[in-house]
C-alpha cells in the first residue's frame, strides 16, 4: 500500500486524551499496511495564547520573533503525539517544518511554500517509522529563518508533503464529519456532501467556508492530490475533494453549498472624477499596500457632475491600512470622501450545476428578499454567486438560501464535536 498523509487540527489534539485517540487512529492506519506521515496543528488554543503572550510583552512584536514563538505550538504537538504513538509500540519520529524540508519565501506570518525536499521523511518511512511533522511552518530559502504560513498553514503543509511524497491521499481530520452544505452552527440541518470538485471547494473556501483553506485546495488541484476530509471523533466516511471528472454528475446538485464570511469590510470612495486612469490609481495604491480586494462595484457617473462612486470589499484586518493608503490619494485623484463599513458579511451559493441551470440568480435574490435581506453588492463566477449584506442578517441569508435550494437533511442534525469546525 502507498503513503497516506494525515493532518490533525488543533481541536483533534486539544488535550492528552485527544492525543491518545489520534495516536490510536494513526497506528491503525499503519497496521493496515500504509506508510504514514502525520501533520499536526498546535494543541487547542495554543496559538491564540502565544499571540496574546507576545502582545503582553511587546505591543508590536517583530515578525521574525513572532514566527519563532508561534512555531513552538506545533512542536509541542508533534513531540507529544510521537510519544503517544511510541507508547502503543510503534516508532514515531517528529520533525519541524524545516527538518521536513518545507522551504518557503521570506514573508513572515504569511510565507508561501516554494519547494519541499522530504529526504528525512522518506528515510524515516524506509526504516518503518511513522513521521510526525509540525504544520504551519517552514524555513526561508534566502534568510534561513523560521517562517509561518498563516491561516490554514497546517492544511497546506499536509497537501504539499503529500505531493512531494507521491501520497495516494491527504486526509484532513477535523471536528466535523466532513464538508457540509452550510455551517452546521448556523444551519443545524446542513447535509454532509459526499464528494466535491476542486473548483467548487476553491469557491467555498474563498468565500468563507473554513473547513479547508484556499491555498491548501489550490495546491491539491495543481498536484492532483485527493483530499479526504474526516472527523477524528468518529468513523464516518467524510467528504472527498477530487477532480471534476471524478464527481458523479448524475448525482450532483445544482447548488452544492452555501458559504458565508464575516471577516470583510467595505470601503466606498465617493465622488471620484470619471476620468481615465483614476480607478487604476486607487487600486495601484491598494496593491502597493499588499491588500487583496474581493468585490468591486463602480456606479455610472452622474451626467451633471461627471463623478462616480467606487465600492470594494477587503479583509477587515486590512481596513485601516487601506484607508491610510487611500487618504494619501485625495489630492491627486480628487475624490470627495471615503466611507468605511465593517458591519457587513458575504453570503455565497456555490455549485457546478448552475452553469446549465437558468434562474438561479432570481431564486437566490428572491429568497433573500422574502426574509428582508437587502443586497449591497453582487459578484459572480461561472459556479458562484456572492452578495454582501448587513452582518446582522448573515444567518438569515444563509438559512434562506439553504432552504430555497433544498440542501437540508431533516433526518439528522450535523454534529460539531470540538466546537470550532477545525
Amino acid at each position: 500500500m502507498g503513503i497516506v498523509v494525515q493532518k490533525y487540527g488543533g481541536s483533534s489534539v486539544a488535550d492528552a486524551t485527544s492525543v491518545k485517540r489520534v495516536a490510536q487512529r494513526i497506528v491503525a492506519t499503519k497496521k493496515a499496511g500504509h506508510d504514514v506521515v502525520v501533520v499536526v496543528s498546535a494543541m487547542g488554543d495554543t496559538t491564540d495564547d502565544l499571540i496574546e503572550l507576545a502582545n503582553e510583552v511587546a505591543p508590536l512584536p517583530t515578525a521574525r520573533e513572532l514566527d519563532m514563538l508561534l512555531t513552538a505550538g506545533e512542536r509541542i504537538s508533534m513531540a507529544v503525539l510521537a510519544m503517544a504513538i511510541g507508547s502503543l509500540g510503534h516508532e514515531a519520529r517528529s520533525f519541524t517544518g524545516s527538518q521536513a524540508g518545507v522551504i518557503t519565501d521570506a514573508a513572515h506570518g504569511r510565507a508561501k511554500i516554494i519547494d519541499v525536499t522530504p529526504g528525512r521523511i522518506e528515510s524515516a518511512l524506509a526504516e518503518g517509522a511513522i513521521a510526525i511533522v509540525a504544520g504551519f511552518q517552514g524555513v526561508s530559502q534566502t534568510t534561513k529563518d523560521i517562517t509561518t504560513l498563516g491561516r490554514g498553514g497546517s492544511d497546506t503543509t499536509a497537501v504539499a508533503l503529500a505531493a512531494a511524497l507521491g501520497a495516494e491521499v491527504c486526509e484532513i481530520y477535523t471536528d466535523v464529519d466532513g464538508i457540509f452544505t452550510a455551517d452546521p452552527r448556523i444551519v443545524p440541518t446542513a447535509r454532509q456532501i459526499p464528494k466535491l470538485s476542486y473548483e467548487e471547494m476553491l469557491e467555498m473556501a474563498a468565500n468563507g467556508a473554513k473547513i479547508l483553506h484556499l491555498r491548501c485546495v489550490e495546491y491539491a488541484r495543481r498536484n492532483d492530490i485527493p483530499i479526504h476530509v474526516r472527523s477524528s471523533f468518529s468513523d464516518k466516511p467524510g467528504t472527498w475533494v477530487v477532480r471534476t471528472e471524478d464527481v458523479d454528475t448524475m448525482e450532483q446538485a445544482i447548488i452544492s453549498g452555501v458559504a458565508h464570511d464575516r471577516s470583510e469590510a467595505k470601503i466606498t470612495v465617493v465622488g471620484v472624477p470619471d476620468k481615465v486612469g483614476f480607478a487604476a490609481s486607487i487600486f495601484n495604491a491598494l496593491a502597493e499596500a499588499q491588500i487583496n480586494i474581493d468585490m468591486v462595484v463602480q456606479n455610472v457617473s452622474a451626467a451633471a457632475t461627471a463623478l462616480t462612486d467606487i465600492s470594494f470589499t477587503l479583509p477587515r484586518t486590512d481596513g485601516q491600512t487601506a484607508m491610510t493608503a487611500l487618504a494619501r490619494l485625495q489630492d491627486t485623484v480628487g475624490y470627495e470622501r471615503l466611507q468605511y463599513d465593517d458591519s457587513v458579511g458575504k453570503v455565497s451559493i456555490v455549485g457546478a450545476g448552475m452553469r446549465s441551470e437558468p434562474g438561479i440568480t432570481a431564486r437566490f435574490f428572491q429568497a433573500l428578499a422574502d426574509v428582508g435581506v437587502n443586497i449591497e453588492m453582487i459578484s459572480t463566477s461561472e459556479i458562484r454567486i456572492s452578495v454582501v449584506v448587513a452582518e446582522a442578517l448573515v444567518d438569515a441569508a444563509v438559512n434562506a438560501a439553504h432552504a430555497e435550494f433544498e440542501l437540508g437533511n431533516d433526518e439528522v442534525e450535523a454534529v460539531v464535536y470540538g466546537g470550532t469546525g477545525r
